[in-house]
């Protein structure tokens, strides 16, 4: 049995990035960006208006202003501003040639056909040029999740066809005679299947491509049958199910005579220990426990930074420190464990859960706290990491 940093550590060392492939920028949300982004234009590219106002010289305040045009955005100017004159001017017009400042409509009055200020200012209210972004600037890094934003920025510089890694493919496999599919109502002694399921949503999240080969029977020919052909047509196998020490988990077995070698099969953390992590050559499989609440934390603290890696994301684990709300302790100590949680008013509350076939509990979950091994209680107040789910 590992640390639960040594697993991470084993994991994440093991990444292979894929390659690439070019995309419209439209079809790119929730993939991984694979190079540099740089801007073909200034933004903005002229001196523009921030404001509905007038146009003036910021030394002419104090006098009444001939209003001498009117410039609409996507209009260009025709007359230079000169002493006692105002161009009128919506936002994103072009400054006119001897304005230096734009006052803002609701600052002004008409008196005779002439603008009035009545309110100084202490800003231009101009937007100049470049000042946003320079020709040639980078203005997205390679690694990112793109995300709507993102696409934004695309459009922006005329970045239609988007370079990104190509997404990992990801077979999913559940084990047990006791589950049935979730269409079909539980006999005797049976389950439905939730882990498969919840997976496949995992892997979907992060833009992976899941691949589901359904409930492999606890069966030496059909746990190997199903696994081969998951890993013949995949980057990464997924298996939930079948990694303890029972009569009938056959999966070390099989990932073995698979060609897959088993680089760890027990973690010292809860829950999850038996969770199995195993690679050939190119290949790479995942061995989550069958409890479902396992599987998911599980997926969510190695599987998904391991996926993210080979597309080329160095994963930033989504975390924000806030203190406990009241005490909260454990009996045993010798592994460190993961808690769901949920955050009331600021502060960090356990959850009511019974343990890792508990799913339900996770539905009102914020995230997940760590108590690390030897550490039995987390006072109030004390300040904790929540790894937001």
């Amino acid at each position: 049995m590992i640390t639960f940093e040594e697993a991470y550590n084993t994991v994440k060392s093991s990444i292979k990035i894929l390659g690439t492939e070019r995309i419209p920028f439209l079809n790119s949300a929730n993939r991984i960006l694979a190079e540099d982004v740089k801007s073909d234009i200034e933004m903005p590219p002229f001196d523009k208006s921030a404001v509905d106002g007038f146009a003036c010289k910021a030394k002419d305040l104090d006098l009444s202003l001939e209003i001498i045009e009117t410039v609409q955005a996507g209009q260009l100017p025709a007359k230079i501003v000169k002493k006692g004159q105002c161009t009128q001017i919506m936002t994103g017009a072009p400054v006119p040639e001897g304005a230096d400042t734009i006052i803002m409509v609701e600052y002004t009055e008409l008196k005779n056909n002439k603008v009035i200020i009545k309110r100084k200012q202490s800003k231009t209210n101009i937007a100049y040029r470049a000042e946003d972004v320079k020709l040639g600037q980078t203005v997205l890094k390679k690694g990112i999740i793109i995300k709507p934003q993102h696409i934004a920025v695309f459009a922006s510089v005329g970045y239609t066809e988007v370079l990104v890694y190509n997404q990992v493919r990801v077979g999913i496999i559940s084990t047990g005679d006791e589950l049935t599919e979730p269409d079909k109502k539980p006999g005797i002694s049976q389950i439905r299947n939730s882990n498969g399921y919840q997976l496949i949503s995992q892997v979907a999240a992060i833009g992976g491509k899941p691949t589901y080969y359904g409930i492999a029977k606890d069966t030496y020919e059909d746990t190997f049958k199903k696994v081969t052909k998951a890993l013949s047509e995949n980057d990464v196998l997924i298996l939930s199910g079948g990694v303890s020490v029972g009569e009938f988990d056959f999966v070390p077995e099989v990932l073995k005579k698979a060609g897959i070698k088993i680089i760890f099969d027990s973690i010292a953390v809860t829950p999850g220990k038996p969770t199995t992590f195993g690679k050939s050559e190119n290949k790479f499989c995942f061995g989550l426990p069958g409890n479902p609440v396992s599987s998911f934390v599980q997926f969510e603290l190695l599987a998904k930074p391991f996926l993210y890696g080979m597309t080329g994301c160095d994963f930033k684990i989504p975390e924000i420190k806030l203190p406990m709300a009241k005490d909260f302790s454990r009996k045993r100590t010798s592994r460190r464990a993961f808690v769901p949680v949920y955050i009331s008013n600021g502060k960090v509350l356990p959850l009511e859960y019974h343990g890792s076939a508990h799913i339900h509990a996770l539905s009102f979950a914020d995230g997940l706290i760590s108590f690390p091994s030897g550490i039995d209680t987390l006072k109030k107040g004390e300040l904790v990491d929540v790894r937001q789910i």
